[in-house]
């Protein structure tokens, strides 16, 4: 007699980043983790959501490529305030002029998710509002110290010391952490592997 299928499919994740395992595994989805390795830059006058959707695709069709028969999951976040884009600072000093922007203003968390299967790719978008407390240099100071803003984008981390910042969201708070879960939720389902809570 051969084992019943598992209810929740195994993934493989395009994407290092810890907080998208740890809301992978927080659904108890099995996975295992393939670096995308592609290129990230930014492209003159692109949307914003055009970039993410496309660096979601890029990530999730190039793992696709390695790993034939597999369900590939790619996503990618940006931070997006009155037009410009923040991607991650590359030096403290960068940072703090990146929280200095956002101090006291709503702005926009944008993330792309793609799942990939061979040639083909599905994709979503989450924008979310993020709305940021007035803010005095000394308090960004001592954030950027903490070394925490330092590999996100927009320069902090809901999920950590960067809550602080936050006076509210309107939205979802997995997109901004970069994960929309819903939107993983409903692509699997298009894939015919829908989530169930039971195995």
């Amino acid at each position: 007699m051969s084992p019943a299928p598992d209810a929740n499919p195994a993934l493989v994740l395009a994407s290092g980043s810890p907080r998208r395992r740890q809301l992978l595994e927080m659904l108890g989805i099995r996975f295992r983790v393939m670096s995308p390795d592609v290129d990230e830059t930014y492209r003159n006058g692109e949307a914003p959501e055009a970039y993410v959707v496309r660096l979601a695709r890029k990530k999730a069709s190039a793992v696709a490529a390695r790993a034939p028969g597999e369900l590939v999951l790619g996503a990618d976040t940006t931070v997006v305030v009155r037009g410009d884009v923040l991607g991650k600072p590359s030096s403290e000093e960068e940072a703090a002029t990146m929280l200095a922007s956002l101090q006291g203003r709503t702005h926009q968390v944008m993330t792309g998710v793609a799942l990939a299967a061979g040639d083909r790719v599905e994709h979503a978008l989450d924008v979310t509002d993020v709305t940021f407390r007035p803010l005095d240099e000394a308090t960004i100071r001592a954030y950027v110290a903490t070394g925490e803003p330092m590999d996100k984008a927009g320069a902090y981390a809901v999920q950590g010391r960067g809550a602080m910042l936050v006076e509210g969201i309107r939205g979802d708070f997995f997109g901004v952490m970069g994960l929309p879960l819903r939107l993983v939720l409903e692509l699997l389902e298009r894939f015919g592997r829908p989530y169930r809570l039971t195995r």
